[in-house]
């Protein structure tokens, strides 16, 4: 099913321990809270406010316990998968620009490195493995 812009698709357990496709609804108000969080990164207090929920304490509290339903949790992980997705290839832009055009040599290794590792291509990890114990030598010179 579709995602629309007030319904959230949920799986959850049935009587019988079945997944069951759920329909929760997102109020315009939840919306805008998630909404606002996922943009601009504000804190739950300046959220609830912009939401329009009570204001001070109240407000946030009520935010909050918002945040912590599981259909409002589903939503803001879309929310931030999509934002995370439609800002890859300005990141990835980044990542090229540093690995040729940095000023420091140090910024473009790093930058290199980055890439090649998201490419497949992770250098083989070095480990020291330390032995403890006791260890006898026993010489029988007859």
């Amino acid at each position: 099913m579709p995602l629309t812009s007030d319904n959230v698709w949920v799986y959850k357990r049935g009587v019988r321990g079945d997944l069951l496709l759920t329909q929760n609804r997102i109020t315009k108000k939840q919306k805008l809270l998630v909404d606002t969080i996922v943009a601009s990164g504000c804190s739950v207090t300046k959220a609830s406010a912009i939401a329009g929920y009570a204001k001070g304490e109240s407000g946030r509290v009520t935010a909050s316990k918002t945040l912590r339903l599981p259909h409002i949790q589903e939503y803001m992980q879309q929310r931030v998968r999509e934002s995370i997705g439609l800002n890859a290839t300005k990141a990835s832009n980044k990542m090229l620009q540093l690995s040729s055009s940095a000023k420091s040599e140090y910024v473009q290794l790093e930058a290199s490195k980055d890439i090649l590792d998201r490419a497949g291509y992770k250098p083989i990890e070095k480990s020291m493995n330390l032995v403890t114990g006791n260890i006898q030598v026993s010489i029988d010179l007859t």
